[in-house]
C-alpha cells in the first residue's frame, strides 16, 4: 500500500500503527501480489485463511479481551485497520476477518457470560467460524418484513422459515438467526437466537454463486429447535441487537471498500506510468491525470469518514448510525468509481480474467448491497438529519 501517511491522522494511537504495519506485512507475505487469484476450493481456502488469520492472532480483533481478545471492548479502528489492509492483498481474507466479527457481534455485545464463553474464545482463535443470518427472501433492507418465527416449546425454541445470501453458509458452526417471536408487530417482534450448525430441523439448502465467489447459502429451518437459553439479549430485543452490531461492522465495510480503492489507485498509477502511448506515458495525459487525482481525493476524503465514524464509537458513543451510515455510503461509491478508473486505464487488461482491476471490479460490487444497501444509508442519513433539524 503505497500511501499510508493516513495513519498520522490524530484519530489513531501508537498501537494502531503497530497493527496496521503488522496486517500489512503479514497480508504483503501470505499473499504477495496473488491474493485475487480466482480459489478452486472457497470453502476450504475460508477454512484455511481462518486458521492463519487465528493463527496470526488477528481474529483475536473480533472479540472482547474477556474471551480472547486484544480489546476491553470491540475496537471499531482496529476493525477498519485490519478490514482495509486485507482488503488491499485479498478480498476473501477480507471477507474471512470480516465474518469472524460480524457473525459473534451480537454475542460480544448483548451475549449472556455463557454464551460468550461457550462461542467467542474459538471464534477469536479462528476454531470456530460464524455467521449473521438477517437476510430472507423477502426482507433484505426492510428487517420489519423478516418473517422467521422462533416460537416457545417448553425450554426450546421451535424455527421455521429461511435464510438466504448469508455469508459462512455452509461452513460455519454457529448462526446468531434473527426471527419473530411473537412479543410485538414488526421490527419490534423479532428476537436473536444462536444456532449450532448441527442443531436438528436445520439445514443448508442452497449454496449461491456470486461474481466475486464467497461461501454464501439459503438456510432452511424445518422445525429447528434449539435451548431457549440460546437467545441473545431479551425477547423482541432483535432488531435493536442487529442495529447496534450493524452499527459497529458497517464502518467496516467502508474499510474495506477503502483496501480496494488503494489497491485500485496503486495498480492504475503503475499501469499509468509504464504504459507507453504516443511516445509518452500514459501518465502524461491530462485525462489520465484527472482520474488519478479523482480517485486520490475520493481515497482520502472516505477515510476521512470512516475513521471519523470509527474513533466516534471508540471514544464511547452509544450509537454511531449517522457517521457508519455515511462512512459506507460514501466508502463503497467512491470505491467503485476509483476502481471503474482502474479498468478503463488498463484498457482491454482491466477486463481480462485474473487481472487485479477486473478481480477488484467483481470484489466492490457486493459491498454496495450488504449491510444495508447504498440506497438505504441515504434513508437513514437523511431521517438523522431531519431529526436533528427538528430537535
Amino acid at each position: 500500500m503505497a500511501d499510508q501517511s493516513f495513519l498520522a491522522w490524530p484519530f489513531f494511537e501508537d498501537r494502531h500503527r503497530q497493527l496496521a504495519a503488522t496486517v500489512r506485512d503479514w497480508a504483503g507475505d501470505r499473499f504477495g501480489e496473488t491474493g485475487f487469484a480466482d480459489h478452486a476450493d472457497v470453502d476450504e481456502d475460508c477454512r484455511q485463511i481462518r486458521s492463519a488469520l487465528g493463527a496470526a492472532g488477528l481474529t483475536r480483533n473480533a472479540v472482547p479481551a474477556a474471551f480472547g481478545g486484544m480489546s476491553e471492548t470491540l475496537d471499531v479502528r482496529s476493525l477498519c485497520l485490519i478490514r482495509e489492509h486485507l482488503a488491499y492483498r485479498s478480498g476473501l481474507a477480507d471477507f474471512v476477518f470480516a465474518m469472524q466479527g460480524l457473525g459473534s457481534g451480537a454475542i460480544s455485545l448483548f451475549g449472556t457470560p455463557e454464551q460468550k464463553q461457550a462461542w467467542l474464545p474459538g471464534t477469536g482463535a479462528g476454531e470456530l467460524c460464524a455467521a449473521f443470518a438477517l437476510t430472507e427472501p423477502e426482507a433484505g433492507s426492510d428487517v420489519a418484513a423478516v418473517a422467521t418465527t422462533a416460537e416457545l416449546d417448553g425450554d426450546h425454541y421451535v424455527i421455521n422459515g429461511e435464510k438466504t445470501f448469508i455469508s459462512n453458509g455452509g461452513i460455519a458452526d454457529f448462526y446468531v438467526v434473527f426471527a419473530r417471536t411473537g412479543d410485538a408487530p414488526g421490527a419490534r417482534g423479532l428476537s436473536a437466537i444462536i444456532v449450532p450448525a448441527d442443531a436438528p430441523g436445520f439445514e443448508i439448502a442452497e449454496r449461491i454463486d456470486t461474481i466475486a465467489p464467497h461461501p454464501l447459502a439459503r438456510l432452511a429451518f424445518r422445525n429447528c429447535r434449539v435451548p431457549a437459553s440460546y437467545r441473545v439479549g431479551e425477547a423482541g430485543a432483535g432488531f435493536k441487537i442487529a442495529m447496534a452490531t450493524l452499527d459497529v461492522f458497517r464502518s467496516t465495510v467502508g474499510a474495506a471498500s477503502l483496501g480496494f480503492a488503494r489497491r485500485a489507485l496503486d495498480e492504475a498509477t503503475r499501469r499509468a506510468t509504464q504504459r507507453k502511448l504516443f511516445g509518452a506515458p500514459l501518465s502524461d495525459l491530462a485525462g489520465v491525470q484527472t482520474q488519478l487525482a479523482e480517485m486520490a481525493v475520493d481515497i482520502d476524503a472516505a477515510a476521512l469518514l470512516i475513521y471519523r465514524a470509527a474513533w466516534t464509537k471508540d471514544s464511547g458513543a452509544a450509537r454511531i448510525t449517522r457517521e457508519a451510515a455515511m462512512a459506507k455510503l460514501y466508502a463503497t461509491e467512491a470505491a467503485q468509481k476509483a476502481i471503474d478508473s482502474a479498468v478503463q486505464i488498463f484498457g482491454g487488461l482491466g477486463v481480462t480474467k485474473g487481472s487485479v482491476p477486473e478481480a477488484l471490479y467483481r470484489e466492490i460490487r457486493a459491498l454496495r448491497i450488504y449491510e444495508g444497501a447504498s440506497e438505504v444509508q441515504k434513508l437513514v442519513i437523511a431521517r438523522a438529519h431531519l431529526s436533528e433539524a427538528a430537535s
